[in-house]
């Protein structure tokens, strides 16, 4: 008995101790979908479901608020606000990717870039506009759109769509206004004369330009659609004006299709850029357009990640803006007895935003009566019409249109500008963010889901300035064309030169091309660089 015992022991000993032939399994790919609906209150969005009839997709994930003030003031611009959420630094209006200090600092999608994950950008603005601007680049100046066209292009992104077209070329004709304000194009040009087509093409992208080419499809791993010189359309207004272009749904699905064949994972940015341009208008059919565009791109979101299990959405807006109101100084004493059609019937006799519907307007103005119809206006009195026939410019025409409009629609506006106040939080998924946050927090809840920190080296300590790092270890150093559109920082000892081009991934030892992990960066006094030693 005592020597059956003895063997059993002695084989259990055994079989711990010999090699196991299972293997632990990868860990789970993990994606993150931050989407942000620009310039976007809380009133709009209860209008928006009053016009659709049910309930938004945002509304079955809607977890808290976020506080959006920047480091200088109480109410946001974009630049910053975008900033503090790629970052995790609240900084100045203004700035793209750097901190109060002017200093470049690390975005939550290039702490994904380098971490190993898929990445992406899509926006119906130009994609130089500054909330994708913010996640991709860093300049001291919002404006500065030939500077961040070249940084995203030379960032390594998987996937970017949106517009902006006019950016990426030598040469482009912009449209713009005549001192009547009727539409005319200029001719414009980067001012660095630099085709980034051309290195678009070369770094294994494929180029789309219509809507078509996008819900084709391909099996390229690399994708960049540019549908439009600028901006694209109202969602209203796109079937009917440009239908070449695609709808913020359409072009969340395809990144999301195309990030997603990925091993590791992704991170992808998404903006409704528009529901800001048209509270700008103060054009409350605009607005209702962009929520439910975006809000149709949060069911593609939301459809994925709820097959995947890995993916962790986040939605939210960067500010308020406009200060609409669902009720206005006519409602003070009726507003007891208002159902939501005296608010939604208005709006919706309108077939295109009042952007849209006056891009129709003859030159001559001989159209002037179909123009007000599409914008829901068709039956004005003579008062009225006289006012918008008094009009001097077609922004003059669009102002007394929004005007009417809103009055119709028993809506009150308080600014042409940002507001202040709290704006909700959305979030699906795993470790997903809750409660009232800070803007900043929202970039370390994604980075600390999916394993990197920006507070942290190598992250926290990632740009370094150039000259100064070069002159401590004894190199002369220099900018050159420091005034020019093409600045090169120029360090030189014992006859090896490296010279680190503005905006590009990559610098030159002599005459060897060295890539690097991300972009140079010159603010026009300081020369910002990565360095590995």
């Amino acid at each position: 008995m005592k020597t059956l015992k003895r063997l059993t022991i002695l084989l259990s000993l055994l079989t711990l101790t010999l090699p196991t032939t299972t293997t632990a399994a990868p860990p789970p790919h993990k994606n993150v979908i931050l989407m942000i609906m620009d310039g976007t209150n809380s009133d709009i969005l209860t209008l928006s479901r009053w016009y659709r009839g049910t309930d938004l997709k945002l509304d079955t994930i809607l977890r808290g608020g976020v506080r959006t003030y920047s480091a200088q003031s109480a109410i946001t611009d974009s630049a910053a606000a975008g900033s503090a959420m790629a970052t995790g630094v609240k900084t100045k209006a203004d700035y793209i990717g750097m901190n109060p200090d002017r200093r470049p600092v690390l975005t939550v999608l290039e702490g994904a870039k380098l971490s190993g994950y898929n990445t992406g950008i899509v926006s119906t603005s130009p994609i130089q506009h500054a909330t994708p601007a913010a996640f991709t680049s860093h300049v001291l100046n919002r404006d500065e759109f030939g500077d961040i066209g070249e940084q995203q292009v030379y960032q390594g992104l998987d996937v970017v769509l949106g517009g902006g077209g006019a950016w990426l070329k030598p040469q482009s004709k912009e449209p713009t206004k005549d001192d009547d304000g009727m539409l005319k194009t200029k001719q414009v040009s980067r001012e660095d004369g630099e085709n980034l087509f051309k290195e678009i093409h070369s770094s294994g992208y494929e180029l789309v330009r219509k809507r078509d080419g996008l819900l084709r499809g391909t099996t390229s791993p690399k994708l960049w659609g540019v549908f439009a010189d600028e901006d694209i359309s109202y969602e209203l207004d796109r079937p009917h004006l440009n239908p070449d272009e695609p709808s913020l749904a359409e072009m969340t699905h395809a990144a999301i299709d195309r990030l997603s064949q990925g091993e590791k994972g992704f991170f992808l940015m998404v903006e409704g850029s528009k529901v800001d341009w048209a509270a700008h208008k103060n054009d409350p059919v605009g607005m209702i357009s962009e929520v439910l565009s975006f809000d149709d791109a949060v069911r593609e979101a939301l459809d994925f990640a709820r097959k995947d299990g890995n993916t962790m959405v986040v939605a939210v807006t960067d500010h308020g803006n406009s200060g609409l109101t669902l009720g206005n100084h006519g409602t003070n004493r009726d507003y007891k007895s208002l159902p939501a059609d005296k608010f939604i019937k208005p709006l919706k006799k309108a077939r295109l935003t009042v952007k849209g519907a006056t891009s129709q307007l003859k030159k001559d103005r001989s159209n002037l009566k179909e123009v007000l119809s599409s914008y829901g206006l068709g039956e004005l009195n003579g008062r009225e019409y006289g006012r918008m026939e008094a009009a001097k410019s077609v922004d003059d025409l669009e102002n007394e249109m929004v005007k009417l409009m809103a009055k119709r629609a028993n809506l009150g506006f308080t600014t042409h500008g940002h507001t202040g106040e709290d704006v909700f939080l959305y979030s699906y998924g795993p470790d997903k963010p809750v409660g009232l946050i800070e803007n900043t927090d929202i970039p370390r809840v994604i980075s600390t889901y999916m394993g990197f920190s920006l507070g942290t080296d190598p992250f926290a300590s990632w740009y370094v300035d150039g000259v100064k790092f070069y002159r401590e270890r004894g190199y002369e150093v220099l900018v050159e064309g420091r005034t020019s559109k093409n600045p090169v920082m120029v360090a030189e000892r014992d006859g090896e030169v490296l010279r680190y081009p503005e905006n590009k991934d990559f610098y030159w030892r002599n005459d060897e091309k060295v890539g690097l992990k991300s972009v140079n960066v010159f603010d026009g006094e300081r020369f910002y660089v990565h360095v590995e030693e």
